[in-house]
């Protein structure tokens, strides 16, 4: 009984430790862009030399945690996750000093998470750091003017993380709008939103990832239209002025040719009358 007690304090024990690390707040958070290459820090404070140390790096978030990169006194594990392989490395000229950082290339939405790096052979409470990685794809706002008058829309594809999608006019007021599509698809989200607006003037679409602290926006501007009666009166008018135009032209064209005529006919006629007299 004595050593059933015993063996299950130590199960409890250990997991505590295992279990631990793997909960609360991480210890700090890197944000890096879809496609970048992202450092992951992780260093000892002593400044101690691992070279001949034992460092894992693995992630969150499934059972049992995906291995991301393991060093063992200069020889590297063969059980690293697929989706890692090759896009993980470290920097061994760091490694004297006790940098056990590693550098993932080419970053994916599905990188996102907390990774854990910890010593095994050293007091996991201590020598254990948990590092949330953000990885964002930048909203592009796009605008269009509906058939409707004055109904604006905003449409905002595929962002992560999600965005607060706003109108905004040139006096920095936000307008009121409403949410016509907020979907997610595999961690992406597109959203679009409406708004409606009674003055000309310019406005603009203000998307916000507060994560990434990353703001864009685009303007897009309304002007005031014509009466459907003064389009059609300018209309008519120019059509009339360029006929009028054409037909004065015309008659110019005319006139000279007659006039040519008339100058050419008889001085010719003449001209061969005196010519025939001549002795």
């Amino acid at each position: 009984m004595e050593l059933l007690l015993f063996l299950s304090f130590c199960f409890l024990t250990l997991s505590g430790l295992t279990f631990g690390a793997e909960s609360g707040p991480p210890d700090s958070r890197v944000i890096v862009m879809e496609d970048d290459d992202v450092t992951l820090p992780c260093s000892l404070s002593t400044n101690e030399n691992i070279e001949k140390k034992l460092f894992v790096w693995k992630k969150e978030g499934t059972v049992p945690l995906k291995e991301v990169f393991m060093y063992d006194a200069g020889t590297y594990s063969r059980g690293q996750d697929d989706e890692f392989k090759g896009r993980v490395s470290h920097f061994p000229e760091q490694l004297k000093y006790g940098n056990a950082s590693i550098r993932m290339s080419k970053t994916t939405l599905e990188d996102r998470g907390i990774y854990i790096c910890s010593f095994p052979v050293m007091q996991p409470s201590v020598k254990t750091s948990r590092i949330e990685l953000v990885v964002g794809a930048a909203p592009e706002p796009y605008v269009t003017i509906l058939k409707e008058k004055g109904l604006l829309q905003c449409k905002v594809p595929g962002a992560s993380p999600k965005p607060t999608v706003e109108w905004w006019d040139s006096d920095n007021k936000k307008l009121p709008s409403k949410t016509v599509q907020d979907e997610e698809e595999q961690g992406r989200f597109h959203v679009t939103v409406q708004t409606t607006v009674t003055e000309p003037g310019c406005y603009h679409c203000v998307a916000t990832q507060m994560e990434k602290w990353h703001r864009i926006s685009s303007e897009i501007c309304v002007h005031r239209g014509l009466p459907e009666w003064a389009a059609a009166l300018i209309g008519g008018l120019v059509v009339f002025i360029i006929a009028l135009v054409i037909a004065l032209a015309v008659t110019a064209y005319c006139l000279k040719k007659d006039s040519q005529r008339t100058e050419i006919g008889p001085s010719s006629e003449l001209q061969r009358n005196l010519t025939s007299h001549q002795p």
